[in-house]
């Protein structure tokens, strides 16, 4: 590969990044089923990883124990996660979440795939034909694995 061709590649991959962090941002701002941006960090990781221990919550948040705890707390408050003993160690709470904290994930999802929806509408038709491959592109990037991992 010449310097060129370099060049342009690092000049796509800096396009790339500012134009995924711009959408992310975009649909971040565009609602939060009234949670904070950590509490809803926090429930969407309680859904996928349940039932899950404190410690390795706060692992894969990447936050302190401490402030871990404060989120959850939050969260049982508002009712959108239960804490229970975990029957196999008394010292550790297994943390799941509640059907009000699945709903509130549903709804914060379908408004946020609305928004793209309105998105796609404002494109181009020959733009919208070209979606799906484009976002074959995006999967197989978003998943491919690192080669120094």
């Amino acid at each position: 590969m010449g310097h060129a061709e370099v060049e342009d590649e690092v000049e796509l991959a800096a396009r790339l990044r500012v134009a995924v962090a711009r959408l992310a941002r975009q649909l971040r701002q565009r609602t939060m089923g009234g949670l904070t941006p950590s509490q809803l960090s926090c429930l969407t990781s309680v859904e996928r990883m349940e039932p899950v221990r404190l410690a390795e919550l706060a692992a894969r948040e990447a936050v302190a124990p401490p402030t871990l705890t404060r989120i959850v707390a939050g969260l049982v408050e508002i009712g959108m996660v239960e804490r229970q003993a975990d029957p196999e160690d008394a010292r550790a709470a297994l943390i799941t979440t509640t059907a009000a904290g699945r709903a509130a994930l549903q709804r914060v999802r379908e408004e946020r795939t609305a928004f793209l929806v309105d998105r796609l509408h404002a494109l181009p038709g020959d733009d919208r034909l070209a979606l799906p491959g484009l976002v074959d592109l995006l999967e197989h990037l978003a998943e491919a694995v690192p080669l120094d991992g």
